[in-house]
This record gives structure tokens, sequence and C-alpha cells, in this order.
């Protein structure tokens, strides 16, 4: 059964898009843990991080290096923080995570915006790049 975020790259589920290739997509998160947060996944559906191929795995990291500075400069934060977690998602997924303080990294702790909300946000992330 294909994963909840390669039903999002098939176009079955939809999502507040920042940027996209041929080989990755970034995404908002829709239970983030400060707004701005995003997943950037390779479309290829992989369970573990270190499970990807040496190219696929630095393209994912090329690509949400490129995608970090547009969140920086859309959302007020000190930093972009990376986390990879790997355990709610059986597709690798790195979290880009807009900080202030380290409970910005606290996935215990989950906002809820609205669908209106994440839209304006994916707007402002995607006039950076």
């Amino acid at each position: 059964m294909p994963s909840i975020f390669s039903r999002i790259v098939a176009g079955e589920i939809p999502a507040h898009k920042i940027a996209e290739t041929d080989d990755y997509l970034a995404f908002l998160d829709v239970m983030p843990t400060a707004v701005g947060h995003t997943l950037v996944i390779p479309k290829k559906e992989v369970d573990y991080l270190f499970d990807l191929d040496d190219d696929l795995y630095l393209g994912l990291m090329t690509f949400a290096k490129k995608v970090a500075p547009a969140i920086e400069k859309a959302i007020p934060c000190q930093r972009i923080g990376v986390a990879v977690v790997g355990l709610e998602v059986p597709h690798v997924h790195i979290h880009l995570i807009p900080l202030n303080s380290m409970a910005d990294m606290d996935f215990s702790h989950k906002l809820k915006p609205t669908p209106e909300e994440l839209a304006q946000t994916a707007e402002k992330i995607r006039a950076f790049l």
C-alpha cells in the first residue's frame, strides 16, 4: 500500500506544495510544530533515510538546502531546524522547521492551522524561491 506521501506525489491527496522537481517534493506539514514547518521528500518511496542510494540521498539534501532559505525569509525565525525522525510515515522525509526556541522542535506539540492559513504560508514561502 502506498504511503500517504506517495499518494500526495500521485495527486490523490492534496498538499500545500512549496517546491517540486522530477525527484523531490517539499510541502507544508498539516500538523506543524511551528508555522512554516515543511516536509521534504524524495518522490521515490523508500522507508528509511539510510536506505536511499547515494545520489538520491545527496539530491534530497541539496533540494532541502534550496528550500530552507525561502522558509527563513518568509517566516520570522532565528534559523531553520532540521530533523529526520522516520517513525511516523514509512517514507523518507526531512522536517524543515522555523525555530525561535527549542520548543519549536517539540513534536508532541502540534499546531492546527486552517487550510487557508496553510495556503497563505505556502504562498509566502514560494515567493522566495
